[in-house]
């Protein structure tokens, strides 16, 4: 009887558990049934999509650089002395001639002074000659005194006249060592830090110490270096007459520094070295840039790009648009249907801000610009809006929140976004 009873209520509780089995596994494919509708009923994502456009361009080769000074002196003192005073302010502007350094001069004023003397006895001496020869000239043709008393007198005035020539020679090295206690600067420009202060000897020669250093900055040259695949190709292109040769002067460059975008800086290559260096196979070129507001200052680090190929048709893309999978470029246009379909490319370099699509694009194809991370897979439906492709990437419902406009401009994977 208790086997029968416990058999009963075992099965009644089976029964209870399998009712609540079912109802659970209903609730759960209607809770899905809703979701899955609720999602296909979403509207299509908004993009911002625009016509590819097709234009005539140059395209552009771009180099590393550094901006260095035409003209660098380091200045080094002429005499030996004590420095006595620093008379510039470091890091500013001098010009040339300006005195930089002085050295105390009381023992080159003496010297000077010693100089001076010694020529005012020479040319004393020398009058002194000059009289004597005369007077034995006279008694020789008088036949008063010997030929051989008159050659001695006219050597003797010849030698006073040589000593008054070596005076004369160490006035002027007097002269000069007295000037060059005042170091001026050699060139206009700005001079760095002050190596040597007041109260420190300084000494000429090989063993002189630097004092300071002076660049110049009317005029900077930017120095650059070219692999030998695009050295051959400019050479050829010169040799067609399709650009001129970098040797002549004439070929324009565009530069831009570390914080600039665009390159909003001209100037002319006037260098092309005479050999490729063997160690690193590229060639050295040089610019030269106008540099009146001084903007540039030596040691700068520069982007400098010369015309790398005659004009021709191209499409054009934002390079925000173009995506990358792996080795692979790509790109979501929005077909007749108003579908997203992924479109592999091959691109070259930028052109006019825009980046050059070899292959891949025609014109009028309507390219994703902003908002392809809401495109989860091809073939989903978009909601697109037009742009122009050189305009700033619009962002649909962004007007009134500036936060999210930056963070749309931005290109995000896609997958990122479908990962949540």
């Amino acid at each position: 009887m208790i086997m029968q009873t416990r058999s009963r209520n075992f099965s009644r509780s089976t029964s209870v558990l399998g009712s609540a089995s079912v109802l659970a596994l209903s609730l759960a494919v209607l809770v899905g049934c809703s979701g899955q509708a609720a999602e296909n009923d979403a509207p299509p994502p908004q993009v911002s999509v625009a016509p590819v456009p097709v234009r005539t361009v140059s395209q552009w080769d771009e180099f590393s650089g550094r901006i260095e000074a035409i003209e660098h002196v380091e200045l080094r003192p002429r005499v030996s002395g004590y420095i006595e005073r620093v008379n510039f302010t470091e890091g500013q502007e001098v010009k040339k001639g300006d005195v930089l350094f002085t050295i105390d001069a009381r023992s080159y004023r003496a010297e000077l002074a010693r100089a001076q003397a010694e020529l005012a006895r020479a040319r004393t001496l020398a009058e002194l000659g000059r009289s004597e020869a005369s007077r034995a000239k006279r008694l020789a043709d008088l036949q008063a005194l010997s030929t051989e008393e008159y050659e001695q007198r006219r050597a003797n005035a010849d030698q006073a006249q040589a000593n008054v020539a070596a005076a004369q020679a160490a006035v002027e090295s007097a002269r000069l060592n007295l000037e060059w206690t005042q170091v001026r600067a050699p060139i206009n420009g700005r001079a760095g830090r002050a190596l040597v202060t007041a109260g420190n000897l300084v000494s000429a020669g090989d063993a002189a110490s630097v004092l300071t250093t002076v660049v110049s900055l009317d005029k900077v040259h930017v120095h650059f270096d070219a692999d030998e695949r695009t050295f051959l190709r400019y050479a050829e292109m010169a040799r067609k007459g399709e650009r001129p040769s970098e040797r002549d002067g004439e070929v324009p460059v565009q530069v831009a520094l570390a914080d600039e975008s665009d390159f909003p800086h001209a100037g002319v290559v006037d260098f092309l070295d005479n050999q490729v260096d063997r160690s690193t196979g590229t060639i050295r070129a040089r610019a030269v840039l106008d540099n009146k507001d001084r903007l540039f200052t030596p040691g700068l680090y520069a982007r400098v790009r010369l015309l790398g190929s005659g004009q021709f048709q191209a499409a054009l893309v934002d390079d925000k648009a173009v995506l990358t999978d792996q080795d692979r470029k790509y790109v979501y246009v929005v077909d007749a249907e108003g579908k997203a379909q992924r479109r592999d490319v091959q691109v070259g370099r930028m052109a006019d801000g825009l980046r050059v699509v070899e292959k891949g694009l025609a014109a009028g194809d309507r390219v994703i610009v902003s908002g392809v991370q809401r495109v989860f897979m091809p073939g989903m439906p978009v909601t697109p809006t037009l742009v122009a492709m050189d305009q700033k990437a619009f962002v649909p419902g962004a007007a009134d929140k500036p936060e999210l406009a930056m963070t749309e401009v931005s290109t995000t994977p896609a997958s990122a976004d479908a990962s949540n």
